[in-house]
């Protein structure tokens, strides 16, 4: 299991692309792990054949761990390239002549792996076991073998891609659920988050499309016919379909954990504002009409985050964290920058991607970012580097229909603003009553970083820019 950097120690197997004595290329995309901040395809950085797949889909892997082994020689035994990056002859999970282990993407120090796991229902000494793997802590052989390319059969022609093949055709009884001489099943991300919501295996799934891949309505289906008994050691099932589980990995996990560290590292205040937005739907529609902004979806939502931008210029502590020294010395550090994150739900659980830069966009720019932010994030193609180093934070909970919330600050940062439903409501307009277009507006601030006077400034003017958007002209 490679190491994606920022600091994630682990990562699930959401899918293999390739399978046992598959020749693969270098670069050829052989599998979809999930970490706990994005979905990634991870390339093959060695040509060669796959001689065995060390993790099943679903398994959670420490980085480091072997997942895949692949004899580097040609298919026609004369011997092949490999990676760049791999030393000659070196496979992966193996301890190299320097003291490193062959990962998929680099190289990691000896003792981040332990080694090569074991296989299930293999025997001890069974004469189809490869040779034994050093493990990660073991001394490096002085020569070691050149690994051993069996020849393989002759194809009339060239294998042909994963997606292209022919699905086999579904025995009666299906697949039994964990037979790790299974082909992992074939499915989109939110299908397999139903089927994890149903506590349902995919493997026990039958396809109803010709290319083998799984349906929602084959997941509800088989959910249908277990509405009436379910089958012992069935994923999750408690008192029949009553109750079910969710497994606790990958996004989920991290912003339970990311949560809980904040709500009790970080002294939250939360401040709340409503605010007559008329002016600034107004002002919406007449920039709708102008030629800069044609095929741009100019939401109310652009026009807080630069509201948040102008703001922040007068309240830099919003756009600051706080840093416990090791030596008791502790620290406050202001960026200069502001890289705005925007919270997203998506069918893998809340995400946070970043604007970078955002302070030195206008309006129109973040129309656009936010507009392909969204469209990146519902497509579920978010990439790692489009999810780290935000600096503050915008929560849309008005989508939902709702008005206010008290929003938790997101590690890293030291505030969070909450955006409510925008909706018409009585407003008193010169002493009298009126119908008007309303918002709340909901701050949560470290007070070890902002103090009340700063966090209600700050939330202060962001109101008053949404309130009367001709504002922006004296920030």
């Amino acid at each position: 299991m490679p190491d994606a950097g920022e600091g994630l120690t682990e990562a699930e197997i959401i899918g293999w692309r390739v399978a046992a004595g598959d020749i693969v290329t270098v670069n050829q995309i052989i599998v979809e792990i999930e970490t706990a901040k994005a979905a990634v395809e991870l390339p093959s950085p060695y040509a060669g054949r796959v001689h065995e797949l060390l993790a099943e889909p679903g398994a959670t892997v420490e980085v480091g761990t072997p997942i895949i082994t692949i004899e580097t020689g040609a298919p026609d035994g004369s011997g092949g390239p490999s990676a760049p990056e791999a030393d000659a002859g070196s496979k992966i999970g193996e301890v190299t002549a320097d003291g490193r282990i062959a990962t998929l993407v680099g190289y990691l120090p000896a003792g981040r792996s332990g080694g090569r796991r074991a296989r299930r229902g293999a025997s001890a000494g069974s004469a189809a076991d490869p040779p034994a793997r050093p493990a990660a802590d073991a001394q490096p052989p002085v020569a070691p073998a050149p690994p051993v390319v069996p020849s393989p059969p002759a194809p009339s022609s060239p294998p042909a891609p994963l997606a292209s093949r022919p699905a086999p055709a579904p025995s009666k009884g299906g697949p039994a659920p964990g037979d790790a001489t299974s082909k992992a099943p074939l499915a989109t991300p939110p299908v397999r988050k139903l089927a994890k919501d149903l506590g349902i295996d995919l493997r026990s799934v039958h396809a109803s499309r010709s290319d083998g891949v799984i349906t929602r309505e084959d997941v509800q289906h088989e959910a249908d016919v277990r509405a009436g008994s379910a089958p012992a050691g069935s994923v999750g099932a408690v008192g029949g379909v009553r109750e079910h589980r969710i497994p606790v990995t990958g996004v989920r996990r991290a912003t339970a954990a990311a949560m809980v560290t904040s709500a009790f590292t970080a002294p939250h205040v939360t401040e709340f504002l409503t605010i007559d937005v008329t002016p600034l739907m107004e002002l919406r529609e007449r920039l709708k009409a102008r030629p800069e902004f044609a095929g741009t979806n100019l939401t109310p939502l652009a026009f807080v985050a630069r509201a948040v931008c102008l703001a922040a210029r007068r309240t830099p502590e919003i756009n600051a964290v706080y840093e416990t020294g090791g030596d008791g010395h502790d620290q406050i550090l202001v960026k200069d920058y502001l890289h705005l994150g925007i919270a997203a739900a998506t069918d893998r659980g809340l995400i946070v991607p970043v604007i970078r830069d955002a302070d030195a966009m206008n309006v129109a720019d973040l129309a656009r970012a936010l507009q392909e932010l969204t469209a990146t994030a519902r497509a579920g193609d978010t990439t790692l580097a489009q999810l780290t180093g935000g600096t503050f934070t915008i929560t849309n909970v008005g989508v939902f229909g709702v008005d206010t919330g008290t929003p938790i600050i997101n590690p890293g940062q030291s505030a969070i603003l909450a955006v409510g439903a925008i909706k018409d409501a009585p407003w008193v307009v010169d002493g009298q009553l009126a119908v008007r277009t309303v918002c709340q507006l909901a701050l949560s601030f470290d007070h070890r970083v902002i103090d009340g006077q700063q966090g209600s400034q700050f939330l202060a003017d962001v109101g008053a820019l949404l309130a009367d958007p001709g504002l922006a002209l004296a920030f």
